[in-house]
């Protein structure tokens, strides 16, 4: 059970937390993709609470202070008017303003994107709503283009049946393949260069002839693509930079 999701402020920068209770015995930190994460035994003491919550911060600052990299991966990202947000081959100029509303809101005119943004809403919340919004509004700019692009290399390595192509926002995963012919692909990989694209693409085609990731899988790949390796290493490297 979530008992809590309030981030920490360390040293001045809110850090997204997430505390668990559960049916367990032991304590267990750990760092996660996009937060920190603390385990618990249910049914805690307030004294004992308190210890492991103060225990946890004294971590995550030992954790930040030792690595820099993983503390500029928690800097809040600010988007302001005139900042420019380039992606793949196009660049949209961001119009940014705070309203008294109960919904975050964009909208794409002419090359520049709109946030409509909430008063007075926790600057994480903010963060993660404006990534989401962005990630929709550059989504249905591309979506033609990345549907023929799925399309066209089908033609050429698979010809297999293709229900829907959906271009989502995912931290993830770059990709997925559904039994059904469902290809999902995540609007990070707008970042990355065209023959990077065409490896995932390529890799989620692949499951429509094998549901796995076995050796006859990869088989598959580098038959349509022999140098995945170095695409999929890119991805290992630079993944991180791939964001809104």
């Amino acid at each position: 059970m979530l008992i809590s999701s309030t981030p920490l402020n360390i040293n001045g920068q809110l850090i997204p937390v997430k505390i668990y209770g559960e049916r367990r015995v032991n304590v267990r930190a750990a760092l996660g993709r996009t937060n920190f994460i603390l385990r618990l035994p249910k049914h805690l003491s307030k004294q004992e609470l308190f210890k492991h919550l103060t225990w946890f911060e004294k971590w995550i600052k030992e954790v930040l202070e030792a690595n820099p990299k993983i503390k500029e991966r928690f800097d809040l990202k600010e988007y302001k008017t005139a900042d420019l947000l380039k992606v793949g081959n196009r660049t949209y100029a961001l119009q940014v303003s705070y309203e008294d509303r109960k919904t975050h809101a964009a909208q794409l005119k002419n090359s520049v994107i709109h946030l409509k943004l909430c008063k007075e809403v926790n600057p994480l919340d903010v963060e993660k709503a404006t990534k989401q919004l962005l990630s929709n509004v550059v989504a249905k700019d591309f979506q033609t283009e990345i549907e023929q692009r799925v399309q066209s290399i089908n033609a050429l390595h698979f010809n297999k049946p293709i229900k829907k192509v959906i271009l989502r926002y995912n931290h993830s995963k770059w990709g997925s393949c559904s039994s059904s012919g469902v290809i999902s692909l995540s609007t990070r990989l707008l970042f990355a260069p065209t023959e990077v694209i065409d490896y995932v693409i390529i890799h989620e085609l692949a499951h429509l002839l094998e549901m796995n990731h076995s050796d006859r899988f990869w088989n598959i790949v580098a038959e349509k693509m022999p140098n995945y390796h170095q695409h999929e290493q890119w991805l290992k490297i630079n993944g991180h930079l791939c964001s809104f």
